[in-house]
């Protein structure tokens, strides 16, 4: 670890030019930077790659947790009706995986 020896002045005034900063480029988001053709035609192109380089993996990541997605969302259909006996008796191995993963206690 580091050994920075800033007192707390120094820290404080880093701390308010950063949110300055943050204020200052979220200001020119929403009022330029959005509004610009040039900026949306960039974003767009961004997100088509992102998408396009990322989409095999979004699948992969589904495939594998798949069991893990439907138990939680049959356990949220069976809370939500105030059911959840009937959940941990009708549906004991996917009680156990959210048990298991630390989703329910």
């Amino acid at each position: 670890m580091n050994d920075y020896n800033l007192t707390d002045e120094q820290i404080d005034k880093i701390l308010t030019n950063y949110k300055k900063k943050s204020e200052r480029e979220k200001k020119y988001y929403h009022n330029i930077a959005k509004h610009d053709e040039e900026f949306q035609k960039r974003n767009r192109q961004r997100a088509k790659e992102h998408y396009e380089k990322n989409k095999d993996i979004k699948k992969e990541k589904y495939v594998q947790n798949k069991d893990l997605l439907k138990a939680k969302s049959l356990f949220n259909y069976y809370k939500k009706h105030e059911r959840l006996e009937d959940f941990k008796e009708k549906h004991i191995e996917k009680y156990n995986l959210l048990k298991n993963k630390n989703i329910i206690i």
